[in-house]
């Protein structure tokens, strides 16, 4: 009897545990089951994450792949464009030819010329002779006669530079353009505090854009006139003021070689007259003489351009003053430059060569020569010193 109550007593106890067993391995089984889901979901999770870091880099991939593609479209059309031009004007220049050797050469004898055509001609020549001295303001009749003295204003910068005033404002501010590439211009109040030893306080750092090339830029009413660096032959225009681009142009014919053999980082040297702005270049067709162009300075119009017989072989620099270019020679050492070669483009048959005019007491070179016509003088720039030469002018004969 006693042995039937105990076995009633564990029945229960026995059922209430096995129960709870039960249980526990339900938990058990849920929780596992709960954290492969997760461990599932996470991987998922993780690829999804690797997936979107994949397509972006294969955007960002594409983006630039892309960039490239439409920079290399850009500088193909501009050179297509710049190749189109020097084209059209090497037609236009061999049309000229043509047209004069057929005037002067009697090819058929059998051929009489009317006294009336060869008249017309020559008035045309007149007339034309004519416009273009009245483009040119033929008032402007001096012409370099020697180079007085030189001063030497400051030594600062690289071995290539330029410095300059504008001729075209009536401020005294100087511009220091340092080097044959870079997009930093310093301007400052006048000459005295371009001299102090302190400059970097003193100035006021203007950036471009678009860095130059070479060291042919000038600044000319309020504007910065520059070859920009990895074109061909672009010139900018850039506001001083507003410090924007308002304006670029292609220069035809030009940035193939440089304008002078002794200073091979200037493809082209821009220049300012009494009479604006004008380009210097050297061309592969015309066996490296020099070709000069006038330019309006507003519009960047090519208004004329003139094939020199000035050589680029051993120049160093060049400047234009009234009409006139002026070609600075020197050995590849360095030495004394001179000037040699003169062709005033109003005059095409008085080019001549004036061995005697030397710069005065200084042995070296120069990387840059830009007149002032406001001030009459030369400022120069010379293995990193600041120049300054006074010239001595004559009546043009």
């Amino acid at each position: 009897m006693a042995v039937l109550q105990v076995q009633l007593l564990l029945v229960p106890f026995l059922t209430s545990t096995l129960g709870a067993a039960q249980y526990l391995v339900q938990d058990a089984a849920l929780m596992n089951y709960m954290d492969r889901r997760f461990l599932s979901l996470e991987k998922r999770l993780e690829k999804c994450n690797q997936d979107i870091l994949d397509y972006v880099d294969e955007f960002r991939g594409f983006s630039k792949m892309a960039l490239s593609r439409l920079a290399g479209l850009n500088s193909y059309k501009a050179e297509v464009k710049s190749e189109v031009q020097n084209l059209l004007t090497r037609i236009e220049r061999a049309q000229r030819d043509i047209d004069y050797f057929g005037s002067v050469t009697d090819s058929n004898p059998c051929i009489e010329v009317h006294e009336d055509l060869v008249k017309q001609q020559l008035l045309e020549e007149a007339e034309g002779k004519k416009k273009l001295k009245l483009m040119l303001n033929a008032s402007c009749d001096h012409m370099l006669a020697g180079i007085k003295s030189l001063k030497i204003v400051k030594k600062t910068g690289d071995k290539h530079g330029s410095w300059m005033k504008d001729p075209g404002k009536k401020h005294t501010k100087i511009y220091l353009l340092n080097g044959s590439v870079n997009n930093v211009i310093f301007e400052f109040a006048n000459i005295m505090t371009f001299m102090e030893n302190n400059q970097a306080l003193s100035a006021r750092r203007v950036t471009l854009p678009f860095p130059w090339e070479g060291t042919g830029h000038v600044i000319y009413r309020g504007f910065l006139f520059y070859h920009r660096y990895g074109s061909l032959n672009e010139i900018i225009k850039f506001n001083m003021q507003s410090r924007k681009v308002t304006d670029q142009m292609l220069l035809p014919g030009a940035g193939r070689i440089p304008a002078y053999q002794l200073s091979p980082h200037t493809k082209i040297d821009l220049a300012i007259d009494e009479q604006g702005l004008w380009a210097i270049h050297a061309e592969p067709e015309t066996g490296g003489n020099i070709v000069i162009t006038k330019i309006n300075h507003i519009t960047l119009a090519v208004e004329h351009t003139w094939d020199t017989p000035c050589s680029s072989k051993d120049a160093e620099a060049a400047f234009m003053a009234c009409n006139t270019l002026y070609v600075v020679y020197n050995s590849p050492s360095g030495g004394t430059s001179r000037i040699r070669c003169v062709y005033d483009v109003l005059d095409a048959v008085s080019t001549y060569e004036i061995p005697a005019l030397h710069f005065p007491r200084r042995q070296g070179s120069h990387s840059t020569i830009h007149y002032n016509p406001k001030e009459k003088q030369l400022f120069a720039w010379g293995d990193g010193s600041q120049i300054i030469y006074k010239l001595r002018t004559q009546q043009k004969v």
